[in-house]
């Protein structure tokens, strides 16, 4: 039942003193939100695809019909093109969060207006700022449980984060076509560079407030909108040297205090980041020790190969880096071992390699195995790697061998290799 009458607490005008709100704060903060949001939303779709889910065995996301129309074969160059397209994805999501929670504090009053029913208008409108609101911080939420190893969501990250995305955008280009003639406004009539200028004790300018942020009772002002912006610029920016070095690498790395894998895990050959660990999967000493055997199959052909076998190939080397997912990636890697062209070649596909089906020895975990296409099994960067930076695999980056392809998310590159299927399931 709606209550009859004046409104009380949160609905009440006059409740939200804060001289600070108005459009034209409400205003910059959404034209940051505007072009960032956007750039992860690109990003983020480029994320998706680069895991070919429309492969068999790859699809983490079921049932996604028409909201797949964009995907394409993922490239293999450049090589960092994955580094570089989840570094931007990961950090800049990070850098954002002071921005988006200035944002839904100048905008609070609006989420309380009175009376909650005015027209139809209002009704969608309202209902856009809820899968608005909702939307951006389930999205967020996710992103960042994900990124620090701390996902408590049901279900898989990946439906969950591609549907989460989908919801949250089509409310978010609703709100922008109704907002941006105000937001326009607003920073025209505003000017930045006067409104920065203003001491804390100076009244803000008078604001056409079509939007119902302006408090009618102001409490006295305890800081300026340009403190207010350098706040969350500030925040910004520390979110920034915290969260980039993971993806920059280099000494940079050493700065990365939020990225749950930003540090060197040590010295030597194999003393580059981790994601899964041999232990961590289940993977037991019988599964990689000296009866371990690598089958490869395609038309109608299987060959058994033990490693020394695999190391009396032709070997190859690619100095790739290993692109997570998480936003972390590492240095160029020296890794060596046999093309994978040349290991479908072995069964009878000389002319045009297809696309393989990799399985793992792993027990547990997601990605246990992955589809490959014809034209990342046909890169002569793409190998079955057996050594990386001159010695043998570690246990945790993959021993005895294990998948490393140009532009690849890390998951995909799969560790501990038992089984190559050409042609049949890829």
């Amino acid at each position: 039942m709606v209550r009859v009458g004046p409104p009380v607490g949160p609905s009440r005008p006059g409740f939200w003193r804060s001289p600070l709100r108005g459009p034209w704060l409400t205003s910059v903060l959404g034209a940051v939100l505007l072009v960032g949001i956007t750039v992860m939303f690109v990003t983020g779709l480029l994320s998706y695809a680069a895991y070919n889910p429309d492969l068999g065995g790859n699809d983490k996301t079921p049932d996604r019909g028409w909201l797949g129309f964009y995907l394409f074969a993922w490239p293999t160059d450049p090589y960092w093109l994955y580094r570089l397209n989840q570094g931007v994805h990961v950090t800049l999501g990070i850098v954002l969060i002071p921005v988006l929670l200035a944002k839904l504090w100048s905008v609070i009053p609006r989420l309380f207006s009175w009376p909650p029913v005015k027209s139809v208008g209002q009704v969608l409108e309202r209902l856009s700022l809820l899968l608005l609101v909702g939307g951006v911080l389930f999205e967020f939420a996710t992103g960042v449980l994900n990124i620090q190893l701390a996902y408590v969501f049901p279900g898989s990250f990946y439906p969950l984060h591609f549907y989460g995305a989908w919801v949250f955008i089509g409310a978010f280009v609703f709100h922008v076509a109704f907002r941006i003639p105000l937001m326009i406004r607003m920073l025209r009539s505003g000017g930045l560079r006067e409104e920065l200028r203003r001491p804390t004790g100076r009244g803000a300018a008078v604001e056409a407030d079509e939007s119902g942020l302006v408090t009618p009772n102001p409490a006295a002002p305890t800081i300026s909108r340009r403190g207010a912006l350098g706040m969350v610029g500030a925040g910004s920016l520390v979110l920034l040297a915290v969260t980039a070095g993971q993806s920059i690498g280099g000494f940079l790395r050493a700065t990365a205090l939020l990225a749950p894998r930003g540090q060197d895990p040590g010295p030597g050959p194999n003393g580059f980041q981790v994601n899964k660990t041999a232990v961590g999967v289940g993977i037991r000493a019988r599964d990689v020790g000296p009866a371990w055997r690598l089958s490869v199959r395609g038309g109608g052909r299987e060959r058994i190969f033990t490693r020394a076998q695999l190391l009396a190939l032709p070997q190859h080397r690619a100095a790739l880096p290993i692109a997570c997912v998480e936003g972390w990636s590492t240095e160029d890697q020296d890794w060596s071992g046999v093309r994978l062209a040349d290991l479908a070649a072995l069964v009878g596909f000389t002319d045009r390699a297809p696309g393989v089906f990799v399985q793992s020895a792993q027990l547990r975990g997601s990605f246990r195995s992955t589809t490959l296409r014809d034209n990342q099994v046909r890169d002569p960067r793409s190998l079955l790697a057996l050594r990386v930076n001159g010695a043998d695999l570690s246990p945790d980056h993959g021993y005895p061998a294990r998948i490393i392809v140009p532009a690849n998310p890390g998951v995909h590159n799969t560790k501990w290799v038992t089984r190559l299927t050409f042609g049949e399931n890829a």
